[in-house]
């Protein structure tokens, strides 16, 4: 190989190598400003649907990205946790607004139910609005959380690391 053939070689590796990171700061940028749970001050939330009362709209296993909102209107698919003293008190539910207001409590109902909620929840249990639903995929999350997936999912990698050796680096002047 020539030693122009060579240069240039390094510098598509350096290349893409700055991309590789301009590109991972983009992402967690995106991440920090859009996707961040709220648990860490974030404007977003993730809830798993489970259950046939947002057919046809969401089914269980769907993964729903919700997002804190100024003001919820009827129309508004919404999750909340279940008021304190309710029973069920801190469930999560996601159904859409068909009445109320944040003050005296918004009436919300499954797509798939006859009868609205017994719950009354205030915009201070309003988790967020859907924003986005991503189909199925509270199936995998579900599975990678599993112990028995988790266990020798760990000790795969570990093992792997193990028995990795790093390809020696290329000699130019071979």
């Amino acid at each position: 190989m020539s030693t122009e053939a060579i240069v240039r070689r390094r510098r598509v590796r350096a290349a893409l190598g700055w991309l590789r990171v301009v590109l991972a700061l983009a992402l967690a940028l995106v991440w920090w400003t859009e996707l961040r749970p709220q648990e860490l001050g974030g404007p977003a939330d993730y809830v798993m649907v489970s259950g046939t009362s947002m057919l046809p709209t969401m089914r269980t296993g769907d993964l729903v990205v919700v997002r804190r909102a100024p003001a919820y209107a009827p129309g508004d698919v919404v999750a909340y946790r279940v008021p304190e003293g309710d029973v069920g008190a801190g469930h999560q539910v996601i159904h859409r607004i068909t009445g109320g207001s944040g003050d005296g409590g918004y009436v919300l109902q499954g797509d798939n139910r006859s009868a609205p909620d017994t719950w009354r929840p205030t915009d201070g249990d309003v988790i967020g609005e859907a924003w986005v639903r991503i189909p199925r995929a509270g199936i995998v999350l579900q599975f990678v959380r599993n112990p028995f997936f988790v266990g020798p999912f760990a000790a795969f990698m570990a093992a792997g690391l193990v028995l990795i050796r790093r390809r020696p680096a290329e000699d130019p002047d071979a």
